[in-house]
């Protein structure tokens, strides 16, 4: 019964999401980690697959949004801020590192909640 639960879309969109914020706190930390490399060019989430995402969840398409790769891709389009080349603005990543932590914040505030209140319907006792 529980698995019927957790293969529903909202929860699979929140663990999609769990890990994809994740991922792009590893990306930034990485950026930041290579701020004064020579040429670095800075790593995001690919860019489409917000809309990827959202395009399978609004039909409700478990599978797709559990086989959506939410994979690396280096930004080219960012100008370089150094002559050599490297395109990581400290200033920008810092402000994405607080965006992406304040998502992840909310996103498994909102998973415990929604398990606390799972566990109240299954025992019937408020903790």
């Amino acid at each position: 019964m529980l698995d019927q639960v957790f293969e529903r879309e909202n929860y699979v969109v929140m663990k999609k999401m769990l890990d994809v914020a994740h991922r792009k706190h590893q990306a930034i930390a990485g950026n930041l980690a290579n701020v004064e490399t020579p040429g670095y060019k800075r790593q995001d989430i690919r860019a489409d697959f917000a809309s990827e995402l959202q395009r399978a969840a609004k039909v409700n398409n478990v599978e797709a949004i559990q086989k959506l790769d939410a994979s690396m891709e280096l930004d080219l389009k960012s100008p370089a801020v150094r002559p050599d080349g490297n395109n990581v603005q400290i200033d920008k990543e810092l402000l994405e590192m607080t965006k992406n932590a304040t998502e992840y914040r909310f996103l498994s505030q909102y998973a415990s909640t929604s398990l606390g209140r799972l566990k109240t319907a299954i025992t019937g006792r408020v903790s």
